[in-house]
């Protein structure tokens, strides 16, 4: 039975021109709404609607009796739906106006436009899904390789519910074998139990300290990494922006200054999204505008994960690859030695010298040589950086990842008090603390305003 008593519509597709848009309904007046607004072609299936099967007609104005589109048209039966209530789905033309239209007739009768993300809300609501799987809906529609597609797609299907579920379950059978012994105080735990169950609460502060560092893959493979192009006017840099995307993205010139704005794309290396950030070459310069362009490449610098710093291998260092040099020495950072193809003027061993320790790359940007290794690098690096990538449990998001920190704080107090010999009323405490925390993950300790908050980052009518 549905936990959500009115019924909801919205445009389940993006809006803008398309072949096909689709308008959705939920809730209990679903199909009476769609039923009024909807005329079959075939009169054999008028009030004889089939559960799950697509039916050709019009959807029709009731009060001005005009057509607004043709249409296909599904009824879903509650429960085995989506969100567990009677849903329909209007698959009409893809035109903005179609489905405007369309949307506006069902909102006439008693039926409200749907809050962001409310349909995967009331699938969790209802039973169908727990909240993080809700959340791993997010990544599936924003992933942005395949590798991070298949890991939303194992979250969704309950990969880290089931990890927590088996943590809760273990945490839960501690507590219950301690209130036990407060029941009944006069059967004292023996020691030997007290070690059992400071070995099981440690035993799970391990696998919760896995998924806590695993934490930051997956948010890597949410959002990707931002990876800054940076380095003197005219060394090649919107040609390595062009050679890794492989496509002309960035206009190329060899006038210095041509780049101006920042240009950002994703690139997938190795299932991993890098998201490539070119920006103005720095140098002095009276040009305003490119002077605009040249701060915004600093702010970057700041905010980047990785830098690809890029030097022209066929002149001599200047004045100004010192200065980047000097910016990019603390940072996680790939030197990328360009225009190898030319006869070659920049010493290697220099830039080994003031760059200890970075990787570098040899490439031709213009021609394409070398960019298969630029990215093993990269991947390299990254997965250096972060760790193996476990795509089976990966903990998406910052919330989760806080959750888990917060469960494994109160499980080192838990064996704190125990060290401490404190009463085993506060050991316990110390437990159920951290069992209600992660139900904070599936939801079951989840409070309202938490929910509220998970459900606004989705789009309106997912």
């Amino acid at each position: 039975m549905s936990a959500v008593a009115d019924t909801i519509a919205a445009i389940s597709t993006p809006i803008g021109e398309g072949g096909i848009g689709i308008v959705r309904l939920s809730g209990d007046r679903s199909f009476q709404v769609a039923k009024k607004i909807f005329k079959p072609r075939s009169k054999r299936d008028i009030d004889k609607f089939e559960n799950r099967k697509l039916y050709l007609g019009n959807i029709v104005d009731p009060e001005t009796h005009e057509v607004i589109d043709e249409v296909l048209i599904v009824f879903f039966k509650a429960p085995h739906t989506y969100t567990r209530e009677d849903m329909v789905e209007i698959n009409c033309h893809g035109g903005l106006m179609a489905q405007k239209k369309i949307l506006d007739l069902t909102l006439r009768d008693e039926v409200r436009i749907a809050d962001p993300g409310e349909f995967t809300k009331r699938a969790f609501l209802n039973g169908r899904i727990d909240l993080s799987q809700a959340e791993a809906v997010i990544d599936v529609i924003r992933a942005k390789t395949e590798r991070a597609l298949v890991m939303a797609n194992r979250q969704l299907a309950g990969g880290l519910s089931d990890r927590v579920q088996d943590i809760r379950k273990n945490l839960l059978s501690i507590i219950v074998h301690i209130e036990a012994n407060i029941d009944f105080p006069e059967e004292d735990i023996p020691e030997a139990d007290l070690s059992h169950i400071k070995q099981e609460i440690e035993d799970t502060r391990v696998v919760l300290d896995r998924l806590i560092q695993n934490s930051g893959a997956g948010k890597i493979m949410r959002d990707g990494i931002s990876t800054l192009i940076l380095g003197n006017t005219n060394v090649g840099k919107s040609s390595l922006l062009n050679a890794l995307l492989k496509e002309e993205r960035a206009i190329v010139t060899d006038i210095p200054g041509t780049t101006r704005d920042v240009i950002e794309e994703y690139v997938d290396i190795k299932g991993i999204p890098i998201k490539i950030i070119d920006t103005a070459g720095i140098r002095r310069t009276k040009d305003k505008v490119e002077s605009i362009g040249i701060r915004r490449a600093m702010d970057y610098l700041d905010e980047a994960q990785m830098i690809l710093f890029t030097v022209d291998a066929s002149r001599n260092m200047t004045d100004d690859d010192l200065y980047l040099i000097d910016k990019v020495k603390d940072k996680f950072t790939i030197v990328v030695l360009n225009k190898v193809d030319l006869p070659l003027k920049f010493e290697q061993k220099t830039i080994e010298e003031l760059l200890p320790g970075k990787k570098i790359v040899k490439v031709s940007a213009l021609k394409e040589e070398g960019i298969d290794e630029l990215k093993q690098a990269i991947y390299d690096a990254v997965e250096q950086e972060i760790g193996f990538l476990d795509e089976h449990a990966i903990i998406a998001g910052e919330r989760q990842r806080q959750v888990m920190q917060k469960a494994k704080e109160s499980l080192d107090l838990a064996i704190e008090s125990m060290a401490n010999q404190m009463p085993v009323e506060v050991v316990e405490l110390d437990i159920r603390q951290a069992w209600e925390k992660l139900g904070e993950i599936t939801g079951d300790t989840v409070s309202d305003n938490i929910i509220t908050a998970i459900f606004e980052n989705f789009c309106i009518g997912k």
